[in-house]
């Protein structure tokens, strides 16, 4: 049995194959009796249309790519569980990428992608000056990510959130208040929670003191550097940590050194996914509105795809979520 085509539809409903390509594409002014009559040959044939031949024709392809350090992180995961499923409200699809902060593997994904010619990206990517995101035809967004000037960004307040942390530690006393960032370096909206912990530290006249630590690098070396701050910093009453991961880590050291937490230390983490919330309610951490988040990524995505001005930030709120860690 052969495939029906798009002229046996017009046979079938006794109009041409452009008045069939038109309802099929919905272009143009046709009377619901001419778009009833191919609808019905459509169903009687179980006519499929050429999507490629579509997406040509559009000049789009309907599929977004997302790029992301790694989804096995609860806060990139959950973003991009997110992202898929209001991207797909929207009628796209998705491709998505793991770069693992490796700058090389970045670009050959963004090489794959707009070969198989995305309408967009959605980036959360570490790496920056890599030449496909300087594509003026290609419309992107970047999430708490700091990509180039032209590309908007959509963060959670960064500041209001290490703001809130710091000074909810200083309300429970403590005042030897240790912070754990990224490389102060990598340009990212997460350094406003280290300047954010700094000013309250300097108006409350404490010294603030940063421990930089690489998103890159295992859980292991992390554990060395994390373990390093109780030999240098015996005394440390508070540790502020950049994301719940790190918080978890932190605590596997109090364990391990007997310290109590909240008695002997305090320890407040950032993200706040509905994971970590799950099988650790007791941290307490700001949470970011991850699905709003996507949700306005999207927006904005769509905006730029129809060339719709757009801002090049858009902060959104955080929330304290205290438990009894602090």
């Amino acid at each position: 049995m052969s495939v029906p085509k798009l002229e046996d539809v017009a046979k079938l409903a006794q109009v041409s194959k452009t008045t069939v390509s038109r309802v099929l594409n919905r272009r143009g002014y046709l009377s619901k009796e001419t778009i009833d009559k191919v609808n019905q040959a459509v169903k009687e044939l179980n006519y499929h249309p050429n999507v490629v031949a579509r997406q040509l024709y559009n000049n789009k392809t309907d599929l977004i790519g997302l790029l992301f350090p790694t989804v096995a992180n609860p806060f990139f995961g959950e973003l991009t569980a997110n992202l898929e499923h209001y991207l797909y409200q929207k009628g796209y699809k998705v491709l998505i990428g793991n770069s693992i902060n490796d700058p090389q593997k970045e670009a050959d994904y963004l090489d794959q992608l707009l070969v198989k010619q995305v309408d967009g990206l959605i980036v959360g990517t570490h790496n920056q000056g890599i030449s496909q995101y300087h594509n003026d035809n290609l419309p992107i967004v970047a999430i708490d990510r700091v990509m180039n000037q032209d590309i908007p960004i959509i963060a959670s307040d960064n500041y209001a959130g290490g703001k809130l942390a710091v000074e909810h530690l200083l309300v429970q006393g403590a005042r030897k208040i240790i912070h754990i960032n990224g490389p102060q370096e990598l340009a990212t909206p997460a350094q406003k929670r280290r300047a954010a912990y700094e000013d309250v530290m300097h108006d409350h006249h404490l010294q603030p003191i940063t421990y930089e630590v690489d998103f890159n690098i295992s859980n292991t070396d992390k554990l060395k550097v994390f373990r390093q701050i109780f030999v240098e910093h015996p005394d440390v009453e508070a540790i502020f940590a950049s994301n719940d991961l790190d918080a978890a880590l932190i605590m596997q050291i109090a364990r391990e050194r007997r310290l109590r937490v909240p008695r002997d230390l305090l320890l407040v983490g950032y993200d706040g996914t509905q994971t970590v919330q799950s099988v650790w309610p007791q941290l307490t951490t700001v949470i970011q509105p991850i699905e709003f988040m996507a949700q306005k990524a999207v927006t904005v995505l769509q905006n730029r795809l129809h060339n719709q001005a757009t801002q090049s930030e858009y902060l959104l709120p955080v929330q304290l979520h205290v438990g009894t860690t602090c």
